[in-house]
């Protein structure tokens, strides 16, 4: 059976990839942009098979109004993907207020409210899959982009909780955590802010991170979320790309070393037989 999709950020990078991937095999698409001009192409090539709707997903009835026409319009959804976000680079102590409240605004917010609205079409159905765009950066850490962090380890945190909150009524949660790829995240697409002279050395090494170096190939991650969505049990956890795997092993077998040095004072911490046992 063909599926529906409502796809938000589809006038580019992963959110246009996906968006093309499934009209191509006969699925239908609400797909959605800040500029819905952006999408003309894609009703000139697919027609009715796709609804363009312009969507600023900080606008949160904004966000129920679209996957409710969107719902209405092709009579149901099946993959809810929250694709629209950015990347914000600036150290923590150069972060504006406006500029990490825009982060968490878009990336956490706005994948937030369109789940909310999304949640009780697919709840009567009895069946859906909500798709959050994640990212290595969800789960791991590195300098310059801690407000994106943030929004991401955040979205990791909600979606897990959801996942488990929905499982009874038929709907699948997947947080999609790429590594770098060659889309223009980095690039137009990021915001920046006014740099502080004396983080130099450290923005100059994290130019060289691994995930800033070897990207993978946006168009290939359209079999891959084929394969996602398709499978009959999805995963809650999935990588894209080759990198994160080598990323989020190294990070967690450090975590889970320091968690075990320092379990004698977690067990101090806990008073009583625990203590004296350590």
């Amino acid at each position: 059976m063909s599926k529906v999709w409502f796809i938000t950020g589809a006038s580019k990078g992963f959110g246009r990839e996906w968006t093309e991937a499934a009209l191509e095999r006969g699925d239908r698409v609400a797909a959605t942009a800040r500029r819905p001009e952006t999408l003309d192409a894609l009703v000139e090539t697919y027609g009715d098979a796709v609804l363009p709707l312009q969507l600023d997903v900080t606008d949160r009835a904004a966000d129920l109004a679209a996957v409710q026409r969107a719902a209405e319009h092709f009579g149901r959804l099946d993959v809810v993907v929250n694709n629209a976000g950015y990347g914000h680079f600036g150290m923590v102590e150069e972060l504006t207020e406006d500029e990490f409240r825009a982060q968490i605004e878009t990336n956490l917010f706005g994948a937030t409210w369109v789940t909310q609205a999304a949640l009780p079409i697919l709840r009567e159905q009895g069946s859906g899959h909500v798709v959050q765009v994640s990212s290595i950066g969800g789960i791991s850490a590195f300098p310059t982009v801690g407000a994106y962090h943030a929004s991401k380890w955040a979205l990791e945190g909600l979606s897990q909780s959801l996942a488990q909150e929905v499982a009874g009524f038929g709907i699948h949660v997947t947080l999609v955590e790429p590594g770098g790829f060659s889309t223009d995240w980095s690039g137009p697409s990021a915001t920046r802010s006014e740099e502080i002279a004396a983080y130099a050395d450290v923005r100059e090494a994290a130019s060289k991170r691994p995930t800033a170096n070897d990207p993978g190939d946006p168009r290939a991650t359209r079999a891959a979320i084929l394969a996602v969505v398709d499978a009959e049990q999805p995963p809650l956890r999935v990588f894209f790309g080759r990198v994160p795997l080598d990323i989020a092993t190294k990070d967690y077998e450090s975590r889970l070393e320091t968690w075990r040095a320092w379990q004698p004072v977690a067990l101090q911490a806990h008073g009583g037989d625990a203590a004296a046992s350590a």
